[in-house]
């Protein structure tokens, strides 16, 4: 799979989660955090950090706040 094939797959799944759990709409960061590590090319400490900072700096995202982080990787 291309990078670009995974990371519109971890942005699949990540809004998947999120809207699953619409109060606590994080858990779609986690998702993301989880599935950028299952690419050679995506396995990067920097995402990864800041999907983690973004949780650390604003926790009461909303949903649509968390979504629109998600469709910001490219």
């Amino acid at each position: 799979m291309s990078r670009e094939d995974h990371i519109a797959w971890c942005k699949e799944r990540a809004i998947a989660e999120a809207r699953f759990y619409p109060d606590k709409p994080w858990q779609g960061i986690i998702s993301m955090m989880s599935d950028l590590r299952k690419h050679p090319e995506t396995n990067n400490e920097t995402l990864v950090s800041l999907c983690a900072m973004q949780m650390m700096m604003k926790p009461k995202m909303s949903l649509q706040e968390v979504i629109n982080f998600i469709n910001g990787f490219n």
